[in-house]
Parts: structure tokens; C-alpha cells; sequence
């Protein structure tokens, strides 16, 4: 199993949009932005290539989200897979990267869709639950159970920061500790 690094990783935020998030009833809105928020700032530090994938009628995009990855276009599409957008799936492709994090809302719906398409693609899913919104508990579950019987991993925001701070006492690591310790603490 491959195990996400500052190497090999990219992140895909999906519908993190006002007025699909608001939906969330898994998980509360704060709680979402702020382990979306997490996803974002361990972007920048690690030099990750991030997404930014929406749909027209969703509203702006979380504003804390954004405002972590300056210069990040917003995506648009149509489709329910982020993987429909053949320019989104190129930039990936040209990243040279093979793990995928996925953050987004709805559950059962962009992140199912989008997680089953890029494992067809190849590439390693990750799914950080803490910064997903599903529609219902049972719904969003039986979404994860899909995703992992089709070999993607369900993770946390919180593991993806332990899995790219490397050595503690680097300025990196040490940075990517305190992004870590501030999801730990809310």
C-alpha cells in the first residue's frame, strides 16, 4: 500500500462551496472547514499541487480554503466526477503525482464519484473523512465502504499531516506539527 509523502501527493478539494456545505449533515460546517483549512495550509507548506473543483450553482468557494492557496483556480464542471473535467485530470496527469487526497461534500455523491474515477485512472485515493460532508451517517457509510472495496483508504486530515511532517525539529516539520496539534485541539 502506498502511503502518502510530500512527493507523490495531491489534493482535490471538491463542491467546498457555501451553498452545498451548509447540506453537510455528518459533519458540522466548522468542523469541515477547518480540517479542509488544514488539507489547504499543508498544500502550501509542502508545496502539494492542489484542486480546486466546483459546480456552477454551489455558491463561492469557503473563503479559508482559498484563502490559503493564492492563485489556485476554481475548476468549474457539470458532471458529478471532478474526473470529467479532462483539464483537471491533465494537470493532475502532469503533476507527475499518484496519490490523491479528496476533501468535499457531498460524501455520497463528488467524493464517491470522484474516488472511483481516479482509482479506475490509477492513482492511490485517500479519502479525509474529517473534511468530508455526507447527506446521512448511513449513506456517507455505505459511500466509504465503496471507495474501500474498490481499494481507495479512508484517512483524516490530521493523518495526512502526521504522515508529511518527516522530522519535527525542521522548520517544515515542525510547521506541519502545529498544523496538526491545531486540528487536535479544536
Amino acid at each position: 500500500m502506498i502511503i502518502p509523502t510530500r512527493d507523490n501527493a495531491a489534493i482535490l478539494f471538491l463542491d467546498l462551496q457555501a451553498e452545498i456545505v451548509k447540506n453537510s449533515r455528518t459533519r458540522g460546517v466548522p468542523e469541515l472547514a477547518r480540517a479542509a483549512t488544514a488539507l489547504a495550509r499543508l498544500a502550501g507548506l509542502h508545496r502539494l499541487p492542489a484542486f480546486l473543483s466546483a459546480v456552477p450553482p454551489g455558491g463561492p468557494f469557503l473563503a479559508e480554503v482559498t484563502a490559503e492557496l493564492p492563485g489556485h483556480e476554481l475548476r468549474m464542471r457539470t458532471e458529478t466526477s471532478a474526473f470529467a473535467d479532462h483539464g483537471l485530470v491533465g494537470a493532475l496527469q502532469a503533476s507527475g503525482r499518484t496519490a490523491l487526497i479528496l476533501a468535499g461534500v457531498a460524501s455520497e455523491i463528488v467524493v464517491q464519484r470522484t474516488a472511483l474515477d481516479a482509482l479506475a485512472a490509477g492513482y492511490a485515493v485517500f479519502v479525509a473523512v474529517d473534511a468530508c460532508g455526507g447527506v446521512d451517517p448511513r449513506t456517507e457509510d455505505a459511500a466509504w465502504r465503496r471507495i474501500v472495496a474498490a481499494g481507495g483508504t479512508t484517512t483524516s486530515a490530521v493523518t495526512f499531516a502526521a504522515e508529511l511532517a518527516g522530522d519535527f525539529t525542521t522548520e517544515t516539520g515542525g510547521a506541519t506539527l502545529g498544523i496538526m496539534y491545531g486540528l487536535l485541539a479544536a
